[in-house]
């Protein structure tokens, strides 16, 4: 029986190839995007997940609080203090094992922050331990000691292959930045996926080493530095897991609370499991890809409405196209299949439709899958949509699911045909004949594609604004050059020696691209409390390099740069809450720098520019003159950038010939954030527009050819009796255009009305228009038109002598 099923859907399916290939392709476009979802969702839910004593093992996080002990509502930290570890170890029970990851071997693992490409690895010092706490396997080196003494590190097999040629590195020496580390181990291979990202472990003993060699603060011991390393438990099955809460409630007491200074900053420790960390909720300082329950649920809702939104079509087209097939249902109920057996044979068309759109969609997802990864944010977060057999088994179960929903409505409908009325008078048979719900499922179609389109056109066009806006500083032909380490004085005198080196400038960070240090400032004349400013380190040469306007004062002395250690440039907008009624007040006064406790007189009063992204207003800043944190130099060039460019790496060539130069032009460093952030978004709500209007224009086509099925004798009779072509047409048309119409009206209001919500979040934001509005309308109306026409032009060019010659 069942094999009967299948044969006569496949014949179906092959006789009526029109609405098949219409219905497999609307299906496979919105299962395409649920089975991309789906491997998504399955990689992340991938990570930890190899190791067995995961649901043993917390991370500790940290939540901010205020000096009274209660949430300030800042987001959590993955990070806390280093010193939590031993505590917990040491003076309290439940913890069986602890180990520690630190900040500042290598690099980051972040792409979009760059990496020093002087420095050959990404990764953090780390406890003896961790090896056997996160089942690390060893392929080289003994996991027990690997990590005992100072400047040893263990390496991935990918590290280990890019850095060496030999194919068992241990015993070997690497440098990073100015240290020499001996490998004692090489990590195998594997497909196993963690949430921590590195090409190496340094031991954290060398840590020790530095700290006993003047080198670094004592972090180790720090108990209010709370963004320098990670903490990872493992609990006793013994003791419950709300006592090791509790101890970490004492540690608060113990340790933290007992600072009464208002301003310093603290936080209490929660727990986190091991498996929700990724996906997990969204926290600060993550040390690897993590993707937040939050995406998760925006995307999967997004695909659940694509897809019952096909499943809508697919049943509009099955009913238009089964009221062919009402001789057939008759006939078969004469001969004695009951209702149970018509609903069967339409459901089984409906999961074979169904199962092709599967293959289809798996297709179109490898095809895509490439351009997908390319995304920042995918390469940010490390996804590689990597499928296994149980994905694929989802799928599968994913497709027969859809097929059943898609096709129970038509099969209902269908399979309750009278086949006295269906073999006498077809004529009369009518499905949905007021057709109040397709009417208002399509109205509200279209009215969703149309606040897609007005997004896409407001997201370009906010996307220009942040492109072209001024910043309030003159960031053309200058090029940034980052030392990663290399000295900035032989640098600077390398390139003053070329001619279309205009002016050069030392630098902390790179503004308007969400790079910025804070720190507490007081202003002691009026005895007031901390204020946090944003900060800059820069030299001399840094406000005549970005042509950056001084209100009132004077910047710092080129001629002697040691007298600037004490002085300090504000901007306007720190006038007020540093309780300066006005620019020529704060001149000459000396405000409290809360970092390293120093005094700084104010020598000057910068005009307000973004400093920050222009997703923010303007904030309150200073500039600082601390040699020690410069990391950028600014180069502005005269006439060719390619000229220039070559005049800068000579220079560096000169100056640190063992160094790698790592440069770009300020323009495409400002870019970089930008286009990672919202450039992104613009792509994937363009996708995404693209997918609602091919649905939406897929219903109207069902709807459509439904119409033009029940009124083809109408149509022909029309015909005989003197109808044009285009009279049938505007017949045909007129109700689907009275939709369109209203979708416009619905959709209008309510896309200006969310758009207008997320841009009054920015600091500056594009409008939304007569003209935007009037362009995202007029492309939806144009496809609709275009959707319509391809039916109703077909039915008014129809031979009325075909459809009248048996009546």
């Amino acid at each position: 029986m069942l094999f009967n099923y299948i044969l006569v859907a496949i014949r179906n399916i092959r006789r009526h190839r029109f609405f098949s290939a219409i219905n497999i392709l609307g299906l496979s476009v919105s299962m395409a995007v649920c089975m991309a979802v789906i491997m998504l969702v399955a990689d992340q839910l991938m990570y930890d997940r190899f190791n067995t004593n995961g649901k043993s093992i917390y991370r500790v996080t940290s939540r901010p609080v205020t000096s009274a002990g209660t949430p300030t509502g800042g987001m959590d930290n993955a990070t806390t203090p280093l010193a939590l570890r031993d505590e917990l170890m040491n003076n309290y029970t439940g913890v069986s094992n602890a180990v520690r990851l630190k900040r500042g071997f290598g690099n980051h693992w972040m792409e979009i922050e760059g990496r020093d490409i002087n420095i050959p690895v990404s990764g953090y010092y780390a406890d003896p331990e961790v090896l056997q706490f996160f089942q690390y396997e060893l392929e080289e080196g003994d996991a027990s000691t690997a990590l005992k003494e100072p400047f040893t590190v263990v390496l991935t097999r990918e590290a280990a292959d890019r850095m060496f040629e030999e194919e068992n590195p241990v015993g070997l020496t690497l440098k990073v930045d100015k240290d020499l580390y001996k490998v004692t181990g090489i990590l195998k291979k594997t497909n196993r996926k963690s949430h921590i990202v590195f090409d190496g472990l340094a031991s954290m003993a060398t840590v020790k080493s530095m700290q006993a060699a003047g080198r670094g603060a004592n972090e180790l011991d720090n108990w209010f530095n709370y963004w320098e390393g990670w903490t990872y438990i493992m609990t006793d099955e013994s003791e419950p897991v709300q006592n090791i809460t509790e101890h970490l409630n004492r540690i608060y007491e113990k340790r933290i609370a007992i600072n009464k200074d208002p301003e310093q900053y603290r936080a209490k420790f929660q727990l986190q499991p091991l498996f929700e960390i990724t996906p997990g909720a969204f926290i600060n300082n993550p040390i690897g890809p993590s993707m937040p329950w939050i995406i998760v649920g925006f995307l999967s809702g997004l695909a659940v409405i694509i897809m019952l939104t096909s499943c809508f079509n697919f049943t509009n087209l099955s009913i238009a196209r089964a009221l062919s097939r009402a001789r057939e249902i008759g006939v078969r109920k004469v001969n004695g299949a009951s209702r149970r057996n018509i609903v069967l044979q339409f459901l089984s068309e409906s999961v074979i439709v169904s199962l092709f759109a599967l293959l289809i969609g798996l297709l179109g997802v490898w095809m895509i899958k490439p351009f997908l990864l390319q995304l920042n944010f995918a390469r940010l977060f490390h996804w590689d949509m990597e499928a296994n057999g149980a994905v694929y088994l989802a799928c599968l179960i994913f497709a027969i699911t859809v097929g059943l929903i898609a096709g129970i409505v038509p099969a209902m409908m269908l399979s309750g045909f009278q086949p006295v009325k269906v073999l006498k008078k077809l004529h009369d048979v009518r499905l949905f004949s007021r057709l109040t719900l397709r009417k208002g499922i399509i109205v509200a179609q279209f009215a969703l594609s149309l606040i897609f389109i007005l997004t896409v056109i407001v997201l370009h066009n906010q996307l220009d604004l942040f492109l072209g806006k001024d910043h309030g500083f003159n960031h053309d032909n200058n090029i940034v050059v980052r030392l990663n380490g290399a000295a900035y004085d032989p640098f600077k005198s390398a390139l003053s020696q070329y001619s279309n080196i205009e002016s050069i400038a030392a630098a902390s960070h790179l503004p308007a691209t969400g790079e910025s240090r804070g720190s507490g400032f007081s202003n002691e004349a009026t005895g007031k409390d901390w204020v946090t400013l944003l900060y800059f380190s820069v030299d001399e040469g840094y406000a005549d390099n970005l042509s950056l306007p001084l209100v009132v004062g004077r910047y710092f002395d080129a001629t002697n740069p040691k007298s600037n250690s004490d002085k300090i440039v504000i901007n306007e907008e720190a006038l007020k809450p540093l309780h300066y009624a006005s620019a020529s007040e704060a001149l000459g006064q000396q405000i409290m720098f809360q970092e390293d406790s120093t005094r700084k007189t104010i020598i000057g009063v910068l005009k307000n520019y973004n400093h920050q992204i222009l997703l923010m207003n303007i904030s309150p800043m200073a500039l600082l003159y601390r040699p020690e944190n410069f990391d950028l130099v600014h180069v502005k060039y005269s006439g060719d950038k390619s000229a220039a460019m070559n005049s800068i790496s000579a220079a560096w060539k000169a100056a640190h010939p063992d160094f790698k130069m790592d440069a770009g032009t300020m323009n495409e460093k400002m870019e970089v954030f930008y286009e990672t952030t919202l450039g992104d978004l613009v792509r994937v709500v363009s996708a995404i527009a693209a997918l609602a209007v091919f649905i939406s224009c897929m219903g109207l086509m069902g709807m459509a050819t439904y119409s033009t099925e029940i009124r083809t004798k109408e149509i022909s009779i029309r015909k005989v009796l003197g109808s044009s072509d285009a009279q049938i047409i505007r017949l045909l048309s007129g109700n689907f255009m009275k939709l369109i119409m209203l979708s416009l009206l619905i959709g209008t209001p309510l896309a200006w009305l969310l758009n207008n919500q997320w841009l009054q979040m920015l600091a500056y934001r594009t409008t939304v228009d007569v003209r935007v509005i009037v362009l995202s309308s007029s492309l939806l109306l144009v496809l609709g038109l275009i959707t319509i026409g391809s039916q109703t032009i077909r039915a008014a060019f129809m031979n009325p002598v075909d459809n009248l010659r048996n009546e």
